[in-house]
């Protein structure tokens, strides 16, 4: 499908890649990107959720600095572009863009009305924040960067909220992961899984730390998570 433009709450517009599934209508799903931009990693997991039958859209949170960023994690180059970029966001408004992508989503002929978000990296953290600070009926969050420092919303959660940690996870450490585990198993909502020897990015496909096992199981866990509170 080509990218569409949403409306900013606070002016501007932005471009989303959107996916449809076969049958709809569907749940909707705000896919939240890494820090590498709307690339062919995030739109081919567009796709993917759309094949599970969800209508995916995955809008470009980088437009207030350059819209249309695609990296990869192939160079240095771009690692270093991606963290700039990264460095660059505001979180606050990137959350308020996502809230627009929900809405959005949520008002398309072909949802249901019901929508959730997943994100990755730097998506996790913000599908975090999604939980804390949106309605979407439910959200997941892969190896979300800096949860630890969020842990002062997690009394805001009163959606469902599935958090995929990387045991060894390289842009964290075994204190600030206990932290996170910690600092939610309190709450009803949140249902928070450890896979044991993975790093960051363990669910990227082609990335240095791809393991099929664990993206195949957190994956399946993820659609049937959907499934439920989507439905």
């Amino acid at each position: 499908m080509p990218e569409m433009m949403i409306e900013a709450a606070d002016g501007g517009r932005f471009s989303a890649y959107v996916a449809k599934p076969a049958a709809t209508p569907a749940g909707g799903l705000v896919v939240i990107q890494e820090i590498f931009g709307v690339n062919a990693v995030m739109r081919e997991l567009c796709d993917w959720y759309a094949s599970q039958g969800f209508l995916a859209v995955c809008p470009d949170l980088f437009w207030r600095q350059q819209p249309g960023v695609q990296l990869t994690d192939k160079t240095q180059e771009e690692w270093n572009q991606a963290f700039a970029l990264m460095n660059g966001m505001d979180q606050d408004k990137a959350v308020e863009d996502l809230k627009a992508a929900l809405a959005w989503v949520r008002g398309q002929d072909g949802c249901t009305g019901k929508a959730g978000s997943v994100g990755y990296c730097l998506g996790g953290r913000l599908a975090f924040l999604m939980a804390t600070r949106s309605d979407a009926d439910a959200n997941v969050g892969y190896y979300g960067v800096g949860l630890e420092g969020l842990l002062g919303e997690a009394d805001r959660i009163a959606k469902p909220l599935l958090l995929h940690i990387a045991e060894n996870d390289k842009f964290s450490s075994p204190d600030k992961r206990d932290a996170v585990i910690d600092g939610v198993k309190g709450n009803r909502w949140v249902t928070a899984k450890v896979y044991p020897g993975m790093d960051h990015a363990f669910a990227r496909p082609g990335g240095e730390h791809y393991d099929r096992d664990a993206a195949d199981e957190a994956n399946r866990l993820t659609v049937e998570f959907f499934r439920t509170h989507l439905g």
